[in-house]
């Protein structure tokens, strides 16, 4: 698609990335004098199966298709970076590059975290995030605090010198002292949720997290999913693999976690799409009376 004008379909997927890179290019060199907001979202890997890279990637990654489909990527992104220091706009310009989500169980590796993508594990959810500000956010720096990409409206508007909506909760948060390796900056976030769908299924807080228990559990695919029926708590300083279940040696974290689980039932909701007093979520009429969002 550009704009409203269907150009291809079917898709040719072994050359879709390297069209999208040029039209990334393309726009940014023609709003390079003003600014801009570039999302770039990329259509592979994905969840495809046997993903292929375009032709001048294929075998060189030697991981098959995923293999070459990755090294594509990274060809991608080098092209957006080069082409904001091909523009003079380098300094001006924040890269934020990451994933949705954890690979599926097929070519990808997501190790040392457990799971797969999809999943409420960590290798479902948490994901690198690599950002690039060239004398605005220190080079070589890492933060380990819990961020999410619900944080970028807010943060971006910031830095744009405006705020976010104030008529309705926005659930992310300003992350510029995380950004920008601010002294004793810490995550924004006292208690971190794990939703599949509509179901909430874990809660973090601090180092500890907890899979909450349940005998209705959802699962995804053949993307695993904790034991119905008992919690499971983890570490995860010290066991970001979620290989150690110590809901017994910590009963008192496993009572506060719940507690902030019920809260949350009872902003969100849990599996009961229409719980009185939910505030509505990610779901919107159109115009045909459907329901947008429901799968």
């Amino acid at each position: 698609m550009r704009g409203e004008e269907v150009i291809e379909a079917p898709v040719d997927l072994y050359t879709i990335t390297e069209r999208y890179t040029e039209e990334a290019v393309q726009f940014m060199t023609e709003n390079r004098e003003r600014p801009f907001f570039l999302y770039f979202p990329q259509a592979l890997p994905g969840s495809l199966r046997w993903p292929q890279g375009g032709p001048r990637f294929a075998g060189r990654s030697g991981n098959w298709g995923w293999g070459d489909t990755v090294e594509e990527l990274d060809w991608s992104a080098g092209q957006v970076v080069r082409a904001a220091q091909r523009l003079g706009i380098e300094r001006d310009t924040l890269v934020i590059f990451l994933s949705d989500n954890g690979a599926p169980d097929h070519g990808g590796s997501n190790g040392p975290l457990h799971g797969w993508g999809y999943s409420t594990w960590e290798a479902g959810m948490r994901v690198p995030c690599v950002m690039r500000w060239p004398g605005t956010i220190p080079a070589g720096t890492v933060c380990s605090e819990v961020a999410t990409t619900m944080d970028f409206m807010p943060t971006f508007a910031r830095l744009a010198g405006t705020t976010e909506p104030q008529d309705r909760v926005i659930d992310g948060h300003d992350i510029r002292p995380l950004m920008l390796g601010e002294d004793d900056a810490c995550s924004p976030y006292h208690a971190f949720f794990y939703y599949f769908k509509e179901q909430l299924q874990a809660v973090r807080s601090g180092q500890w997290k907890l899979h909450l228990a349940r005998t209705d559990r959802q699962a995804f695919g053949r993307s695993e999913t904790p034991p119905a029926g008992e919690p499971l708590l983890y570490d995860l300083v010290a066991d970001p693999g979620e290989t150690e279940n110590v809901a017994a040696d910590h009963p008192d974290v496993v009572v506060r976690l719940n507690a902030l689980a019920d809260e949350m039932r009872a902003d969100l909701g849990d599996t009961d799409m229409d719980a009185p007093g939910r505030r509505p979520a990610g779901w919107v009429e159109n115009p045909t009376g459907r329901v947008l969002g429901e799968g």
